[in-house]
């Protein structure tokens, strides 16, 4: 095996995981597009890098306003006639913005939960393949049969925490993004009000 290329190795050694590695690789798969969609929403939108005082300024002079968060500013203010037109325009964004974020984040929550059952489920399955190797009694056909099952109970467990250990870390950093971006619109309100009763 030391004479073979990494890559060959490497699927060699997932092959060996058995059926229940394509599964994981869906699910892998799927986790990390739901994570870079939410992951871009947020770089593009530029909601933390958007100090209040540039806010301040933007809400004065909404033709300044760049990005997202621009957009939010001249739809807040398009129109409006008095506070609660603005009240109810921040609480429109809310509800199309809010529901679609916490929706991502509960599908990639759900995801990365289930990587770690699905590696235990290979395990389960690996063992199962183990416990009949050895019941068919001592020969080389046995030993492959076992080397087999123990091999595959471990890359499925090994694959599973591989891809929930860091799912949870890219989980809590998104949830303090959406967090981070109600307190955000919260503020973007209060400004705009502020400026409204001048």
């Amino acid at each position: 095996m030391k004479d073979k290329p990494y890559l060959d190795q490497a699927i060699e050694i997932i092959a060996s995981g058995g059926w229940i590695m394509i599964p994981l690789f869906i699910l892998g798969f799927l986790a990390f597009y739901v994570a870079a969609r939410l992951f871009l929403y947020f770089l593009k939108g530029h909601f933390g890098k958007t100090s209040l005082e540039v806010c301040e300024e933007w809400v004065k002079d909404s033709s300044k306003a760049k990005g997202q968060v621009g957009e939010i500013i001249r739809y807040s203010q398009d129109g409006v006639e008095d506070l609660s037109d603005i009240q109810n325009r921040f609480a429109e964004i809310r509800t199309a913005e809010m529901p679609r974020l916490n929706q991502n984040i509960t599908m990639l929550t759900i995801l990365v939960n289930t990587a770690p059952l699905m590696g235990l489920l290979g395990t389960v399955l690996g063992m199962l393949q183990t416990f009949y190797g050895i019941s068919l009694g001592g020969s080389e056909k046995t030993t492959n049969i076992v080397a087999s099952g123990i091999h595959e109970a471990l890359i499925t467990t090994q694959m599973g925490l591989c891809l929930a250990i860091p799912g949870y870390f890219v989980i809590y950093f998104l949830r303090q993004k959406v967090i981070d971006y109600e307190s955000f619109l919260v503020r973007l309100e209060s400004i705009t009000l502020q400026q409204f009763r001048k």
